[in-house]
């Protein structure tokens, strides 16, 4: 079983949804171009209930990192060597923000970082996490994937 917030390689599709494809940029010397993954090939391994947040814009672009569904777990972001999900620059705090699932829903929350946390480019202190929605952490930009937690669940209440 993997831990909340390791990263792992896109395989084969294994679940289905309908949100649109994710432009990912593969790491690297950034020369490569842009490519198109299906939703589906990026949820593949993620846990019934489960999420996953993929890297795409920043120096980790393509990175994926799956989500657990158990309650009251907490995923760490942040530019601390030792948070669940890692983000190397000084555009990030070392405890930027943390994603935790509850009650059957996943929230986004600032910790109290210099830069902000946004929600599809709304900043925020605390927001309820849809499929589709775009989490910027400094100059990072995170794609959130989840089945059965679909678009339109939006961020109406904790923004800044």
């Amino acid at each position: 079983m993997e831990r909340p917030g390791t990263a792992v390689e896109p395989d084969a599709p294994e679940h289905q949804t309908s949100a649109l494809p994710a432009v990912v940029m593969l790491p690297g010397d950034g020369t490569s171009e842009p490519f198109l993954l299906e939703p589906s090939d990026l949820l593949h391994g993620v846990p019934s209930g489960g999420a996953v947040l993929v890297v795409t814009r920043g120096p980790n672009s393509g990175s994926r990192f799956v989500l657990g569904p158990e309650n009251a777990v907490v995923v760490t972001i942040g530019r601390h060597p030792e948070s669940d999900i890692f983000l190397d620059d000084i555009t990030v705090s070392r405890r930027h923000a943390e994603v935790r699932y509850d009650d059957g829903a996943y929230r986004a929350h600032d910790i109290g970082s210099l830069n902000g946390t946004y929600l599809n480019r709304e900043r925020i202190d605390t927001a309820s996490l849809a499929s589709g929605d775009e989490l910027q952490v400094g100059k990072f930009r995170l794609l959130f994937l989840a089945p059965g937690h679909g678009p339109g669940a939006g961020h109406a209440a904790g923004t800044a």
